[in-house]
């Protein structure tokens, strides 16, 4: 029988899959609760059986065995070993849920702006994963798992006196509709200062990456205003929400004390009617507490839910949005042709079309040379050529393979890739050489760092290849860290090369060191590609691409091109190639 795919259940979540794959925990727990909740039923019963047993019979055996019999219920079972076994196992669900999704938050986390660009807090969900797992950890499960047995403690309450069991359910009422108004209430606040939050957060990490900006041009009083505005929305807002929160929940605590009275009233008019004994005065007292505290600990712990709960829908959206990458075959590595078809680019989270319909082909051993006034498209053109932007329309090809039929990890074995924007990770130079390789191969490292003319710069660094380059790489120079980025670039000989401003802090020796580099790559059968807005970038290739508002103006042999597109300004100076900056006498200082 076939099912009717439109009545199946829609799919599981990720995050719902790997709580899941915790049933048995949870299960574990339920039963664990289940046993503390009936075993604390021992206070109340040993209460009663005093009470009506003991004190009328003066019977002091009696009193005996049943403290000692409550003294080995409380120890080895309800206070003791339940109590931590139950705490242990939600730790664990947390530390589970952790360790399933911690990485596929951690690629999203570094996809996402590829997908949507830099907006917003990008470490917003690794605190939401967080807030899930702490919550799962915490004492806000403790009341969930509680609440089920409200209704037994009730139902003894009942079997009291159904007058016992009336004043219990209506305490309980009022306080599932403190529980109710704590949802309610607090519901838009709490978004509101999650958002605020992001605001304020994204600020202050923007503010930090900018601050020779900030305070060389005196911004830093204007926008310590901003995120001083986005503070004070994020701090009223969790004002509100605790004060909410804070105010039902003394509510809620005063209510179980009030109820606690009230109870032992009822029960002393029972007995003076005869209607009860004292011991159902106190076994009902405390039954009653006993009924009401899930309620009491949930809306203590409500805040912390609402939180979880808002972190766990963001989870789930934003790994709905960003799937896990397939592992699509391994393709043998690239040997003969990049290809490029027709291909347009957006900036991400925008309509803005930054690159046209671009096209070429480049054999092996050639090197190509993008130029172009500045917005013309050249970097996007570059972050699609290495898989980093995806084309909306258009395919890069390495030998006929799109470069969405290969694996990310895979397809970065073949590329070298320099950044206009040259940043290194906290490590060594060799480890940033080495892309973090678990296990580096010190040849091939001093070979990256030989080809590109970087070796005796980094020897005579204080410690050499194991100098730290600090956070950010601000430990070198920006010659030395986009000099060591080069290296890292072209670290075991990648198929494709591309090169996004490589000397923009190169000095005439550095000039010449890409130079040879450039025609390294071509002689072992490389392709590379190189922007360029000084003439020396493009000393070393032989092919040239001049891109215009997004798209291709001229694309051939250098020279071929060159003469077709130079521009000879007056005065008779000589010609300079559109979008390529004039040298200046001795480079740029690394």
């Amino acid at each position: 029988m076939i099912r009717n795919s439109s009545s199946s259940s829609p799919p599981r979540s990720e995050l719902s899959a790997a709580l899941a794959a915790c049933r048995g925990a949870f299960i574990g727990t339920g039963l664990v609760s289940g046993m503390s909740n009936i075993l604390m039923l021992t206070g109340s019963m040993f209460m009663l059986e005093v009470y009506d047993r003991v004190l009328p019979s003066r019977s002091l055996p009696t009193l005996v065995g049943l403290l000692i019999l409550i003294l080995i219920i409380f120890l080895f079972a309800a206070l003791g070993v339940l109590d931590a076994i139950r705490s242990r196992i939600l730790a664990r669900i947390g530390g589970a849920l952790d360790e399933a999704l911690s990485g596929r938050v951690y690629d999203t986390l570094v996809r996402l702006p590829l997908r949507i660009g830099s907006r917003g807090d990008g470490t917003q969900p690794l605190r939401d994963l967080d807030a899930v797992r702490s919550y799962l950890s915490g004492l806000g499960p403790v009341a969930l798992f509680d609440l089920p047995w409200i209704p037994l403690y009730l139902a003894i309450c009942f079997a009291f006196h159904p007058l016992i069991g009336f004043t219990a359910l209506g305490g309980a009422i009022v306080l599932v509709a403190l529980t109710l108004a704590t949802e309610m209430m607090t519901k838009a606040p709490t978004k509101a200062a999650a958002e605020a939050a992001m605001v304020r957060n994204g600020l202050a990490e923007a503010s930090r990456r900018n601050a020779e900006v900030l305070v060389a041009m005196g911004m830093m009083p204007r926008i310590a205003a901003r995120w001083g505005e986005a503070n004070d929305r994020y701090m009223r807002n969790q004002q509100r929400t605790s004060d909410i929160g804070g105010g039902l929940g003394a509510a809620s605590k005063v209510l179980r004390m009030l109820l606690q009275s009230v109870v032992l009233a009822v029960g002393a008019y029972l007995v003076i009617n005869q209607q009860a004994t004292a011991g159902i005065i106190i076994a009902s007292s405390i039954l009653s507490a006993r009924a009401l505290a899930p309620v009491d600990l949930a809306i203590a712990n409500w805040k912390v839910f609402v939180a979880a709960r808002q972190s766990w829908k963001r989870l789930s959206k934003l790994l709905e949005a960003m799937p896990a990458l397939p592992q699509p075959m391994e393709l043998p590595a690239p040997t003969h042709r990049l290809t490029v078809e027709a291909i347009t680019a957006m900036a991400p989270g925008t309509s803005k079309v930054l690159v046209q319909d671009a096209a070429f082909k480049l054999e092996a051993g050639q090197g190509l040379g993008i130029i172009g006034q500045s917005g013309s498209g050249k970097s996007s053109l570059a972050r699609m050529l290495v898989g980093v932007w995806q084309p909306v329309r258009g395919k890069v090809r390495l030998d006929g393979a799109a470069l969405d039929q290969w694996s990310p990890d895979v397809l970065g074995r073949h590329i070298g890739y320099l950044p206009q924007d040259v940043e290194l990770l906290a490590g060594t130079v060799a480890e940033n050489i080495a892309r973090f390789e678990p296990q580096p191969d010190s040849e091939a490292i001093i070979a990256a760092a030989k080809a590109v003319g970087v070796h005796d710069m980094i020897v005579a660094l204080p410690q050499g290849y194991e100098t730290p380059v600090g956070e950010h790489g601000t430990a070198l120079s920006a010659g030395q860290a986009q000099r060591v980025a080069l290296a890292r670039a072209v670290y075991r000989d990648p198929f494709l090369v591309v090169l996004d401003e490589p000397n923009s802090h190169l000095d005439s020796e550095g000039d010449a060191a890409l130079t040879r580099a450039i025609l390294g790559i071509r002689e072992r059968k490389g392709i590379v590609v190189v922007i360029a807005h000084r003439p020396s970038a493009i000393a070393g290739v032989d092919q040239i691409l001049v891109m215009n508002q997004g798209r291709v103006q001229a694309c051939g042999p250098k020279d071929e091109v060159l003469s077709k597109v130079l521009q000879r300004p007056s005065g008779g100076t000589a010609p300079t190639p559109i979008g390529v900056r004039p040298e200046k006498s001795g480079g740029v200082s690394a």
